[in-house]
Formats: structure tokens, sequence, C-alpha cells
């Protein structure tokens, strides 16, 4: 099962913070939320320079966003420290979101771990969550999977379905904890029931492969469904690949044709060589070599071993493209350099057809690709 923790600072609040009483300072949440930037303005900077820590982030939020000043950093900056200064830990986490994003500052991880721990001390459960991350990461914190642990815990404790997804694969590796499959299936459907596709899409793998729980093809489907429907690119590939079985639905090529399609168009390499097979094979679809070999191709350049094999193969071919094997050998290799052993054989069978001259060249390319390209799904 292939989980991945949601990286950091991706969450920014900067919105008004509104006033608990009646006020000058309700007045200007009101007034921003009609519009009117400059009455807003002038009823927050009086508050701010007099130390009223809610009107010092409401003024921060004004410079980030531009209403009724210039766009300035540097003033939104010096604003969120003053509220942070004060305590407030909405601008305690959007001090620490600027440090570590390096909005209008030098990126600094130190100081954006130091603003979150803050924040997350006092229960702000996106700095807790963000804190977690940073110390898987070990970003302004020495890498330490205990930490990680304790601080996703916090966050997942207040619902924050984040979290509970990422405390869900903690526990479904053993980061940071023995290996705990009940309780990763516990927190993905905690997470899940809030519609997190990520956590969807978890909870389907566990009931498809019976782990802490009977295997249910039926529930899979449920919950590969709901995060495929989300745009989820992961799950609409397992989805297909239960209608490509008939589990836990009536086995249907041309739907599960429809849901590799969804995947494969958002650029999922996995998804576009599972299409480039069935272009290859007529499975589900005719059968068009030219359309599997543009579907191998965007696996393979995003460094997919299985696609560049496939793509290899074509090329050696000359199916739906022109015979070329130099491009093959090359396609060959790189797929061989990732382990893939069945293209390693390719490759060899490819060089007894070739010069040294053409090897030399395919490997020259390899080299060339290889120093250009990320090695991927």
């Amino acid at each position: 099962m292939k989980l991945t923790l949601k990286h950091a600072f991706a969450i920014i609040i900067l919105s008004f913070a509104a006033p608990a009483a009646a006020g000058p300072l309700e007045d200007a949440t009101a007034a921003n939320e009609r519009g009117d930037y400059a009455t807003a303005l002038r009823l927050l900077r009086p508050l701010a320079y007099q130390g009223n820590d809610r009107a010092q982030f409401n003024l921060g939020v004004m410079y980030d966003k531009g209403r009724g000043v210039p766009q300035n950093d540097a003033e939104a900056l010096k604003w969120f420290r003053k509220a942070a200064e004060q305590g407030y830990a909405i601008a305690q986490y959007n001090l620490a979101l600027i440090y570590g994003k390096g909005q209008g500052v030098a990126q600094n991880y130190l100081e954006a771990a130091k603003w979150f721990r803050k924040a997350a001390e006092q229960g702000d459960p996106d700095a807790q969550y963000n804190l977690g991350v940073m110390y898987v990461e070990g970003q302004g914190v020495p890498q330490n999977d205990v930490e990680a642990v304790q601080w996703f815990r916090r966050a997942a404790e207040q619902d924050y379905a984040v979290a509970q997804y990422n405390l869900g694969v903690m526990y479904d590796n053993g980061r940071g904890m023995a290996q705990n499959e009940a309780e990763a299936l516990k927190w993905y459907r905690k997470a899940a029931e809030q519609g997190y596709a990520l956590a969807q899409n978890n909870l389907g793998l566990m009931y498809d492969n019976g782990k802490a729980l009977p295997q249910d093809y039926a529930e899979a489907v449920k919950w590969y469904r709901k995060a495929a429907e989300k745009g989820l690119a992961p799950a609409q590939l397992n989805l297909a690949r239960m209608y490509d079985n008939g589990q836990g639905v009536p086995q249907d090529y041309a739907e599960a044709v429809q849901w590799v399609r969804k995947a494969a168009e958002q650029g999922y390499a996995l998804a576009q060589n599972h299409l480039g097979v069935r272009y290859e094979h007529g499975k589900g679809l005719p059968q068009d070599y030219a359309k599997a070999v543009r579907w191998f191709r965007g696996a393979a350049e995003q460094g997919n071993a299985d696609a560049q094999n496939n793509l290899g193969t074509m090329v050696a071919r000359g199916q739906g493209v022109p015979q070329d094997l130099v491009s093959a050998y090359m396609w060959f290799n790189l797929a061989a350099m990732a382990g893939n052993q069945q293209a390693a054989n390719n490759r060899d069978v490819a060089a007894q057809h070739m010069t040294q001259a053409q090897i030399a060249e395919a490997q020259k390319l390899a080299r060339e690709w290889t120093a250009n390209k990320p090695r991927s799904q």
C-alpha cells in the first residue's frame, strides 16, 4: 500500500478574526465583510497601535491581501508578529506559514517550527498538524517520527481529517510506534467519514486486502468510488481494477476504461501505463497502437519503469511509431536501471541487432534523460 504524507504549509488562515463583543473591532469586521476596506482600516489601525492582538492580526490580513492598502508582505509580517508575540494563536500560525513558505521574508524552517509550536501548544490543530509534518520531514527540527505522531494525534483528536489520515499512515507503516493495522483502520475511517479522499482510498484498500477486518470487495468499491468521484487518481485506478476483475461490482471493461482514463488524464503515470496497455491489446476499447504509444510515453517521461519498457517494446517493433532501435534501447535501459528485469532482457535482445555506435548513442541518450528527468511513479 503506497501512502503519502501531505506536506506542510498547505493550509493558510488569512481571514478576519471575529471579535467576542460589540465595539470598534466588530464594526471593522462588518466593514471588511461588506467590502468597505477603508472603514475597516480606519477602525483597526488605532486599535492595533494600542496593542489589541486581534486588531493587529486583522491589520496584517489587510496588508497581506491588499485590502484598503497596497499589498505589502513586510507590513503583514510586522503586524502578524506583533499579535503573535502577544500569544494570539492564529497569528502565530500565520507567522509560521510565512517563514515556512518564504513569503516576503527569507524561508526559515527554524522560525516556522518555533511559531507552529507556540500555536500548537495552545491547541491550534492546523499548527499541530504542520508541526507534525515538520518532524516527519526534519524541517526546522530534528527528524523524529515519535514527535510527529504526538502532534498528529493531538490534531486528530480534534477531528482534523488530514491529521487523522496521517496518524493512520504512521500506524500502517509502523513509524514512531509499533505497526498496528487496527489503529490505522480506525483513523482512516474517521478521516474517510469526514470526506477526506486519501483516507477513503486507503480505507478501500484495507477492505480490498482484508487488513484488520474481513475482506469485503463491495465495501472497497464503496470507498474507492467516494474518493474517485472527488477526483483522486489512485482511487480512480483502483475502482477501474475492481470493474476489470468483477470484484464488488459486475465485471465491466468499458466502465473500467472510463475510470482509468479519468486518472490518466490527470497525469497519473500508473493510469497512463494501464491505459496504454488497454490500447495495445484492445481491452475495453478498440486496439490503437498510436494511442498506446502516446499513453506509454506520458508515463515513461515521468519515470515509470513499466511504461518505459512498454514504450521501448512498441518502438522496437515499430507499432504506432516508426521503428527505432536506438530509442527502444534507451527506454529499455532506463527501465532496467530502475530494476525492471524484463526491460533488461529486452535491452539485451535489441542490442543483438544494433551496432556498437548505435548502442553508445542509446546509452548517451539514457544518461542525458536521467540527468534531466525525475524518477517517479
